[in-house]
């Protein structure tokens, strides 16, 4: 479980295609910290840690990662947003997020507005579903608040803390983000009587 508070950003060192599966290697900045069968949050994706080098840590991606997230898009030096799993006795400072992405989106718009930057993303029918007017989203692992919602979009507003310790600072329009909807939105869909 995760709160979508980004602990730090890395860097991908690698991407190794391994059959239908692949090996991402990222540069970490808290590697020391971790070992082999943690957790963390790669662009909102849980991921297990596979190996630890000197410089760099390793994670097996399966196919069904490949397919339903951004990740297999990686390229040599893309900014990436981590986090590792919370604390029992931690804050919950953002959201209830799985690190189980639903789909991706892709980036409309993403422009300064004074001190604030304005993100647009697409977002598919299976996520916006699950979307309501100042409710909960995880885009690549960062919790944010949906400031509007439309037929096949929703905007939000990134403070400049945001944006300075997150991907957003190298993302553009037309990126893909991975999408993850808000648990909560998904259980009272399914007692509702809806679909998933």
């Amino acid at each position: 479980m995760f709160t979508g508070l980004i602990e730090a950003t890395g860097r991908v060192k690698s991407l190794e295609a391994i059959g239908d599966q692949a090996r991402l290697g990222l540069v970490i900045p808290f590697a020391e910290e971790l070992k082999a069968g943690d957790s963390v949050a790669v662009n909102g994706c849980c991921l297990t840690v596979a190996e630890i080098s000197a410089d760099a840590v390793f994670f097996d991606l399966l196919s069904q990662t490949l397919r339903v997230t951004s990740l297999g898009k990686s390229h040599d030096g893309s900014l990436v947003n981590l986090e590792r799993a919370m604390l029992a006795s931690a804050r919950l400072g953002g959201h209830f997020v799985q690190g189980h992405i639903d789909d991706t989106g892709v980036i409309r718009d993403l422009a300064p507005h004074g001190q604030d930057h304005r993100l647009e993303v697409l977002l598919p029918q299976g996520v916006q579903k699950f979307c309501i007017d100042k409710g909960s989203i995880a885009i690549d692992g960062i919790s944010l608040t949906i400031a509007e919602l439309h037929a096949d979009s929703a905007v939000f507003w990134i403070t400049p803390h945001t944006f300075a310790h997150t991907n957003l600072q190298q993302a553009k329009a037309g990126d893909m983000v991975n999408l993850e909807a808000d648990l909560l939105a998904k259980y009272a869909a399914r007692f509702a009587g809806g679909s998933l």
